[in-house]
């Protein structure tokens, strides 16, 4: 160390202190855009700073190694891919390498998504290993996932079921008394319905409400989304349901008979499965469509027919009829 420090006053007398610690603190210099840089495991410092220089981040590994020295911390440089900017100060990437400010890579899953498309979502990820196939519906939580390039599409996929596992867990014991599911499996079922049928968030926690009621009584669910479900594996169905298939026993179909469908068809996020733990408190037990994206609730047959007739006639007034 105290040769590098004879070293440096050496270079400072030589060709003045700006010109010297102007790399150190980017003095007058412009950031490029942002390359990926990759420090391997057990990487030293000199390695490092020759990494850099071969990828045009500094423009001299010797100096990088000597200023790091006398100016930066002794703190060992992390493994991981960077986000680094080439003119970037010298002291801020080193920073950035020794406190493992790893660039970030990520995945999301959108709440509602079938199984099929968190399978094809995740083998078009870059930089990932394997293959991923189809998971069980309702095992993976939505949300958006870290990943390193390299890894397993396996192992990726295992995080994100690791998640659901442990949110169910965590909100089972949270049910309140009006919840009617009785295992938390038939809980990811109805909240996989929930999360098809509304897009408002306002809503769920209604629309959970509206279909315990149904449960409860005996009544049928008459959900359009376990209809569609076994036609397309969860994916859009991009026509209307014909009525041969409202007639077709499934397994999903739930205009044929009371109760749930057999399984998932989809992936509930966090709030639907609050939802049908908690559902609210209401009388209704229909709902149609409001033409905002929303629904209107009826509490009785009469009132939802009546509903579903102003549904209908601005359908027809918006062409769509």
């Amino acid at each position: 160390m105290r040769r590098a420090i004879l070293a440096f006053v050496a270079l400072l007398l030589l060709v003045g202190v700006p010109i010297v610690l102007a790399p150190w603190f980017g003095w007058g210099n412009t950031a490029a855009p942002a390359v990926s840089f990759e420090v391997k495991r057990g990487a030293s410092l000199a390695s490092v700073a020759r990494d850099l220089e071969e990828a045009g981040l500094v423009s001299s590994a010797g100096e990088f190694r000597l200023l790091a020295r006398v100016l930066g911390s002794d703190a060992p440089v992390q493994a991981g891919r960077y986000r680094l900017q080439p003119g970037a100060a010298w002291g801020d990437m080193l920073a950035a390498l020794q406190k493992g400010e790893v660039e970030r890579f990520t995945v999301t899953i959108p709440e509602g998504w079938p199984a099929v498309l968190v399978a094809e979502r995740l083998n078009a990820v870059p930089g990932l290993n394997g293959k991923a196939s189809v998971p069980a519906e309702g095992s993976i939580l939505p949300d958006t996932y870290e990943y390193q390039p390299g890894e397993d599409r396996a192992v990726v996929m295992k995080r994100m079921q690791t998640a659901m596992t442990k949110t169910l867990a965590d909100l089972w014991p949270k049910r309140t008394a009006r919840a009617v599911v009785r295992s938390p499996a038939e809980a990811i079922v109805l909240a996989s319905i929930v999360e098809k049928e509304t897009g408002k968030a306002s809503e769920r926690r209604t629309i959970a409400g509206v279909y315990s009621n149904r449960l409860a009584v005996g009544m049928k669910l008459d959900a359009d989304p376990t209809v569609i479900y076994p036609i397309t594996a969860g994916k859009p169905l991009g026509r209307r349901i014909r009525q041969s298939e409202l007639r077709r026993d499934t397994g999903y179909n739930t205009y044929l008979k009371p109760g749930l469908p057999k399984g998932p068809i989809a992936n509930p996020g966090r709030d639907s499965i609050m939802a049908v733990l908690d559902p609210a408190e209401t009388d209704a037990l229909y709902f149609v469509a409001d033409g905002s994206g929303g629904h209107v609730f009826g509490k009785t047959l009469a009132e939802h027919n009546a509903n579903v007739a102003r549904w209908f006639a601005l359908r027809r007034q918006r062409g769509e009829m």
